[in-house]
């Protein structure tokens, strides 16, 4: 068991962390029991570096590592003489880098199951979504009329993989077919058009090697770049091969909230982002061949829950209900009643094994990228699907008799949703057409459409900017879109609920009753990002604009992560007003900040803005909508 630290003797100000039911009472038994949290840790790091909170210390090279004195007192170049606004933007480039790999590596690891389809080489995956599939070969320029869907699957292989290594100079193929001409335009305009999703990651990390690109514009524009091959390619061939694989989601009704988990059955959460393994623990759970083995050991049944994004994956296709977003992976194992946790990759925790240690929890790591030590390890392989699902599972129903019923706490609080709204589910909700849509917008009925996004921060209280934020803008006539760890707090508060259009203001609020939606629409996960991206790309077209003349903008209330780094960069290179409510690490050059905050907008249409009070974001967000609909010339 974690030892009690010193540090937890002060006691978490519990109803200050987090706005979320169940949450403060989770952390209280956690202290009573010695157990320490991301919430914890955050404590025990204060004072948090000054220097790197600004962005301006550097560790690239075995001279430094290197700061500089934001004041004026020390030193203001690095030894090799790099300055603020190098180091500042080398260190962005860098996130950036990672988040888009972590997002195009995911795509990758899609596409490899797509390949096995194509060649017959699986039977545990299928093509699901004919439809999406011939769209997307179309969309490349394939011939689909008379031939089958794993004939046009062969087709589509080639051109898959090609987007991550191909050597020539031409854009992405992707991007062009699936971006507006008026866009790309722009990108070639500002020469920030991607070649290849793994060649811009890789002169990411070059140019920021000691002693090469050294000028920030030139290093952000590289960022841009990236990032585009990211939000236009990786996250979006990972969204579309989803889709193809396991189905396009349709508007579905489910729970969240840890309330979902059950005293008398054995709970399996599945934690990560990638749906290839989550999918099968499912299926394989719900079997009745492991219903029954669960009975024998003294459970009624097996539950499964999800966490994260993996969870937003099997929610919005399966229906199976969520326990919580990011920070809240180490309360469901607080509850003492989760038998195991099935990770792939990203958003989790190490420290979980160490929460685990405490309680009969097994945490189940799969993918050879991602180990923890400490954790059980059980490979996941494609080819082996069913059969590595139902050893997790057994797994899990072998632990059931492990549990400490005395230490059983499961908050109560959970809350009905609707979710699953991908942008086909969308048309169909409006009738099959963007006109209805359009309409709303132009004569005022909505005044605007915001994205809202990204993770969960211990920084601040947890799921609060998220839910303020939304109910701000809706109460404007805004709608909400979004995806993540945003639509698992919107969703634990009510705002995945058809009524909340109570909460909506009275044009938004029409719209929403008439179609029997929420003012807030969940998408799916982070990498589902794309999603928008198509969606306003789709608006813009029917409007007869560019993407940055829309009344559309975007924000990361809480956000933590390098992928949320690239999203966002993504988003302002797609000419949106973007938001950010945590503080990023540029502060320490004023010339970077003000690049991304001012002086891209000349060149994408797109800037950042950072703002952590949501209340005073919203009113700035709905500013901008409203001037965009005035340089329109519709109604305010």
């Amino acid at each position: 068991m974690v030892k009690r630290k010193e540090y937890l003797r002060l006691r978490l100000p519990t109803n200050e962390v987090s706005i979320t039911p169940g949450v403060s009472r989770l952390l209280e038994k956690a202290e009573e029991e010695g157990i320490e949290t991301a919430w914890h840790r955050y404590l025990l790091q204060q004072p948090q570096c000054g220097f790197g909170m600004l962005g301006i210390c550097c560790r690239n090279c075995n001279m430094g590592p290197c700061r500089i004195d934001p004041f004026g007192y020390g030193p203001d170049r690095g030894i090799c003489g790099a300055n603020a606004d190098t180091i500042v933007a080398r260190n962005i480039l860098r996130m950036i880098a990672a988040g888009a790999a972590a997002h195009s590596d995911h795509c990758r690891d899609i596409v490899k199951v797509f390949r096995m389809v194509a060649e017959g080489k699986t039977k545990y995956y299928k093509i699901t979504d004919s439809a999406k599939l011939k769209w997307l070969a179309k969309a490349y320029g394939i011939e689909v009329e008379g031939k089958d869907d794993l004939e046009i699957a062969k087709e589509l292989v080639p051109i898959l993989e090609a987007e991550f290594g191909k050597q020539d100079e031409e854009p992405l193929r992707t991007l062009t077919a699936l971006a507006p001409k008026r866009r790309i335009k722009v990108w070639g305009k500002a020469g920030v058009l991607p070649r290849a999703i793994d060649r811009e990651i890789c002169e990411c990390m070059h140019r920021t090697h000691m002693g090469v690109d050294a000028d920030y514009v030139s290093l952000l524009l590289h960022g841009v770049r990236t990032s585009l091959a990211d939000g236009w390619s990786g996250s979006m061939l990972a969204t579309i091969l989803s889709d193809i694989l396991f189905g396009t989601p349709k508007p579905i009704k489910s729970t969240m909230n840890l309330g979902v988990l059950k005293e008398d059955m054995v709970n399996i959460i599945v934690h990560g982002h990638n749906p290839v393994l989550s999918m099968k623990v499912v299926e394989a759970a719900m079997s009745e061949e492991m219903q029954e083995l669960a009975k024998e050991y003294g459970a009624k049944g097996v539950n499964v829950a999800g966490m994260c994004c993996t969870g937003n994956e099997v929610l919005m296709r399966l229906g199976v209900p969520i326990a919580g977003n990011m920070l809240m992976q180490e309360l469901a194992v607080i509850t003492g009643a989760v038998e195991a946790i099935v990770v792939d990759y990203q958003c989790v925790m190490p420290a979980l094994v160490d929460v685990a240690g405490c309680y009969h929890t097994k945490v189940i790591t799969t993918e050879p990228k991602m180990r923890i030590p400490g954790a059980i390890h059980i490979e996941f392989e494609p080819e082996h699907a069913e059969e590595v699902a139902k050893k997790i599972v057994k797994v899990a129903i072998e632990n059931y008799p492990n549990r400490s019923k005395e230490r059983v706490y499961i908050p109560k609080h959970k809350m009905e949703i609707v979710a699953g709204f991908s942008v086909e589910a969308i048309l169909e909700a409006l009738g099959g057409t963007l006109e209805p849509l359009v309409n709303a917008l132009k004569d005022g009925t909505i005044k605007g459409i915001a994205g809202v996004v990204g993770c969960v921060n211990p920084k601040v209280k947890h799921n609060y900017s998220h839910v303020t934020l939304t109910k701000e803008l809706i109460k404007n006539d805004i709608l909400v879109v979004g995806t993540g760890c945003w639509a698992i707090a919107a969703g634990m508060h009510g705002l995945l609920s058809p009524e909340a259009a109570k909460m909506a203001g009275p044009g938004l609020r029409k719209i929403c009753e008439a179609l029997n939606i929420p003012p807030c629409l969940h998408m799916g996960s982070c990498v589902d990002c794309s999603r928008m991206l198509l969606a306003i790309a789709a608006l813009a077209d029917a409007v007869g604009v560019d993407m940055s003349e829309l009344p559309v903008v975007g924000s990361a209330p809480e956000w933590m992560s390098e992928k949320a780094v690239s999203i966002g960069t993504y988003f302002v290179a797609s000419g949106v007003f973007t938001h950010l409510g945590t503080v990023p690490p540029v502060l320490g050059s004023e010339r970077v900040t003000k690049l991304l905050t001012e002086d891209v907008e000349d060149v994408v249409g797109g800037k950042f803005y950072v703002e952590p009070d949501p209340v005073k974001a919203a009113r700035v967000m709905i500013e901008v909508i409203e001037e965009k609909r005035r340089k329109l010339g519709w109604p305010t």
